[in-house]
């Protein structure tokens, strides 16, 4: 059954907190419209919804997910993400396009951090093949959201992380002007050095990253 849209969103907009919607809004530079929902409290409200409604299915997620990420406060974003991280060990190959769509419209970090470091990570994993084209399609792009996405995917990997593909992604993005990239691009050493340490600080030694790459991915060694 298909999730009612008018339902969902008047459910969640009678929670509208004003001082929240406001503070929220500041942080994420006035970019998009929040109700004023906190994670424990947007994550409360899903519970209760769903014990009396109808509530996202996989399809759902497919079929909606235009109209769902259009929905103007960006807490429908989260609630849609939290349903698909849900679903994460189900994403079948096709699911990229879905993926790829969610990262390249109203991109922010809030967003794309998550797509790539929890469902571009699954389905990567799950299907290595993709990894190719969506490699080269990606980074020729010049889209910095999926740029970031490839840098990122390979967060939480630790032991299994492709450490030569890690490498390879950073070295075509160095001279980045794009503090989204350099950012990301320490993030993901930082957290590599937590699993292999001396392998990142030969990298970082050898390697001409921003200042601000190195800062990030020097945090541990």
């Amino acid at each position: 059954m298909s999730v009612d849209y008018s339902k969902l969103t008047a459910y969640f907009r009678k929670n509208y907190n004003q001082e929240n919607s406001k503070n929220m809004c500041a942080y994420m530079k006035n970019k998009f419209d929040f109700i004023g929902l906190k994670s424990k409290k947007r994550r409360d409200l899903v519970r209760a919804y769903k014990k009396s409604n109808d509530y996202f299915s996989l399809e759902d997620l497919y079929k909606d997910s235009k109209e769902i990420w259009s929905l103007n406060e960006r807490e429908f974003q989260y609630i849609y993400l939290d349903f698909l991280k849900k679903y994460k060990k189900k994403l079948t190959k096709d699911s990229i396009a879905v993926l790829e769509y969610l990262i390249t419209n109203k991109s922010w970090w809030d967003t794309v951090d998550l797509i790539a470091a929890h469902l571009v990570a699954e389905l990567f994993k799950k299907y290595p093949i993709l990894i190719k084209k969506y490699h080269e399609k990606w980074q020729n792009s010049n889209n910095i959201w999926l740029q970031r996405s490839l840098i990122l995917f390979q967060l939480k990997y630790k032991e299994d992380t492709d450490e030569a593909l890690l490498f390879q992604i950073i070295n075509e993005n160095l001279g980045s002007k794009e503090f989204f990239i350099n950012k990301a691009i320490g993030w993901a050493l930082r957290e590599y050095s937590k699993t292999n340490r001396d392998v990142v600080a030969t990298f970082v030694n050898n390697t001409k990253l921003s200042n601000l790459s190195k800062r990030e991915a020097s945090k541990y060694l």
